[in-house]
């Protein structure tokens, strides 16, 4: 299994909320582009813009913007510190977020949907069981 994917499935997807999850989902089929690669939030996460209301953001931090209505950047931000560190703890790796954030980030965008959708849509399916 390809790091990114087990760092997905073991690190970050069982403890994402579940309206997250179908929030991604709904993303990735509709190619939305509030879910965005490249950067944690829209605008980036500044102490300056700390305030401003999320306009977009990657896929973890889309889970905690969309499925738990954080509104502002800071709100975001911390989502994503939490579940990083999170996913860190639980694959007892440090930075091992870091093999799912790359890839997501680094792959060309219709491959990126093509390969996410279906494990966030297992994920969805776990949640269930």
């Amino acid at each position: 299994m390809e790091s990114w994917r087990k760092v997905w499935r073991e690190g970050f997807a069982p403890r994402l909320p579940l309206a997250g999850l179908q929030a991604l989902r709904d993303a990735l089929i509709s190619d939305n582009k509030s879910l965005f690669q490249g950067a944690t939030t829209s605008p980036p996460s500044l102490t300056c813009v700390a305030d401003w209301p999320v306009e977009g953001a990657c896929a973890i931090t889309y889970c905690g913007w969309r499925g738990l209505d954080l509104e502002t950047v800071a709100a975001a931000s911390e989502f994503f510190s939490r579940a990083c560190f999170d996913a860190d703890v639980a694959m007892q790796e440090p930075a091992a977020c870091r093999w799912f954030l790359n890839w997501f980030d680094d792959t060309p965008r219709e491959e990126m949907r093509r390969q996410l959708l279906p494990e966030v849509e297992r994920t969805i399916e776990r949640h269930g069981h």
